[in-house]
């Protein structure tokens, strides 16, 4: 099968290009991207030269090639980017790799964060989402690409917070924010998540574009759900920073802060602020998705929850 990987110079995608260019598989990948030199792990690919530069909010590409499958990974993941800006990443560029490759089979990878950002997650099934209001540009702009995709035969998968060798947003953000031997956050993370394992989203991945898998929306993330302090413990350990205490700050003062920092930040035109609604939505509520559809529909099986080998991530 021939696959188009979009995004596949950032984290998901490379991860998920390489791993579909294993031999095992048989696939001939061709990643595209906007960084020139190839996706993040290229060197372990036999296929590494089927890499081509294009930015999918620009417009369609100008030569189609002839696809049978593509795996939608690109995106603008900021939280306080212009509205009209992750509209044009995200919804727009959505429907440019549509046309590029029209009739071929579309797995969109989507976010959780299309679900009420405002309220708690728990247990939320696929009906639930889009939502009707939103905490961030990258939500609403996430929704309105899903809408793009309404009425085709695409497989939707919606993953909550990805993590896994490579990631460089996730957790590297969260230890970044250590300051004098403690991590604060929102009611100390003390609330339960739906984590989602890069190998268990690649798992998804590769069940959505197998022959006769269902079209629909799936959440995907790890086997189980895991209070999110005890596995930033877990991490703090791993990197050596058993020092490291979590703060707890109550939910509301925290909205409020990040509340007042984005009106400060909007008043004076400067640029990313430390901590906005969103992030504090995503940290201080119970994030925790329904896996059903999934195991159902698409044989989804993922592994529970790991950091292993994270000491070397």
């Amino acid at each position: 099968m021939r696959i188009a990987v979009t995004g596949a110079s950032g984290f998901i995608g490379g991860v998920i290009a390489s791993a579909l260019a294993m031999p095992e598989f048989d696939h001939e990948v061709i990643g595209y991207g906007r960084t020139p030199g190839g996706w993040s792990y290229r060197s372990h690919v036999a296929n590494a030269s089927h890499y081509r530069i294009w930015d999918v909010a620009r417009g369609r590409l100008p030569s189609e090639t002839p696809v049978d499958a593509v795996v939608h990974c690109a995106a603008l993941a900021d939280d306080w980017a212009p509205l009209d800006e992750a509209m044009r990443v995200n919804r727009d560029g959505t429907r440019n790799v549509v046309r590029s490759f029209a009739g071929a089979r579309f797995v969109h990878l989507s976010t959780s964060s299309v679900y009420d950002a405002f309220v708690p997650t728990v247990n939320a099934v696929e009906s639930e989402a889009p939502a009707s209001r939103f905490l961030s540009s990258y939500s609403q702009s996430k929704a309105a690409a899903e809408a793009e995709l309404v009425g085709t035969e695409a497989v939707i998968l919606r993953p909550h917070a990805v993590y896994g060798p490579g990631d460089t947003t996730l957790l590297p953000r969260l230890l970044a924010g250590i300051r004098r031997g403690r991590l604060t956050l929102p009611e100390g993370a003390v609330v339960e998540h739906t984590l989602t394992h890069i190998d268990n989203l690649v798992a998804a991945v590769v069940l959505a574009l197998a022959p006769g898998a269902p079209a629909g929306v799936f959440n995907v993330g790890d086997d189980a759900p895991v209070l999110l302090s005890a596995v930033l413990t877990e991490m703090l350990a791993k990197k050596g920073r058993s020092d490291v205490t979590l703060h707890r700050i109550p939910y509301a003062v925290s909205f409020a802060l990040a509340s007042a920092v984005e009106l400060g930040h909007r008043a004076s035109h400067r640029g990313h602020p430390r901590v906005t609604r969103y992030a504090v939505s995503q940290l201080g509520l119970e994030r925790t998705l329904d896996l059903t559809a999934a195991r159902q529909q698409l044989g989804y099986r993922p592994r529970p929850t790991s950091l292993e080998g994270a000491e070397r991530w």
